[in-house]
């Protein structure tokens, strides 16, 4: 079945500390949150992603998800929001490794890659953090080059670098997305 087929998703950009979030909703959760500083670009980059006859754009207000989404920016984890989350089984197994990255923990892209049993895809890995449509909830901003050097962001670099200095501010603990190991800060030596 197309996701036209489907109920259609409801989409409505909220303000953050960030700039504009767009989230998308399913009947199953969030299908994507995207993050920018103008409405009708990030409007055409969903409809870039997805088919437009899918998508329907509505009031924040008529789902309380759109104010738990903007909350859940804020607090740097999607918590017990829902993702409706669309990837290959590789970028799958990267997105829930990158869950399992606490709050003001970092890992290196090379990291991932031996997490996810398949250390040679190194590239694969940056790849599918860069095809990741859940800013913030599916945390890509905490993978780094191996040296700890911040590199692409697709939402900007700033935002990557300002996502970063929040949570290095935030009392260390394990993520409210995923469990994780709160006393592995991101070792970047591998």
């Amino acid at each position: 079945m197309t996701a036209s087929a489907q109920s259609p998703l409801h989409a409505a950009t909220v303000p953050t500390s960030l700039g504009l979030a767009l989230v998308a909703l399913s009947a199953r959760g969030v299908r994507a949150l995207l993050l920018g500083d103008d409405g009708d670009a990030l409007r055409s980059e969903l409809l870039a992603q997805l088919p437009p006859d899918s998508v329907q754009f509505v009031p924040p207000e008529s789902d309380p998800r759109f104010s738990a989404t903007a909350a859940a920016i804020e607090r740097g984890a999607a918590g017990d929001l829902e993702l409706d989350v669309e990837g290959t089984e590789f970028q799958r197994r990267v997105w829930d490794a990158l869950r399992a990255i606490p709050v003001g923990g970092t890992r290196s892209y090379s990291e991932i890659a031996e997490v996810i049993g398949a250390p040679r895809s190194v590239r694969a890995v940056a790849r599918a953090c860069g095809a990741n449509r859940h800013a913030v909830l599916i945390p890509c901003h905490r993978v780094l080059r191996r040296d700890g050097g911040i590199s692409g962001y697709r939402w900007s670099v700033a935002r990557k670098r300002a996502l970063l200095d929040r949570e290095r501010a935030t009392p260390a603990g394990p993520s409210p997305s995923a469990q994780g190991d709160a006393s592995s800060q991101g070792d970047m030596s591998s």
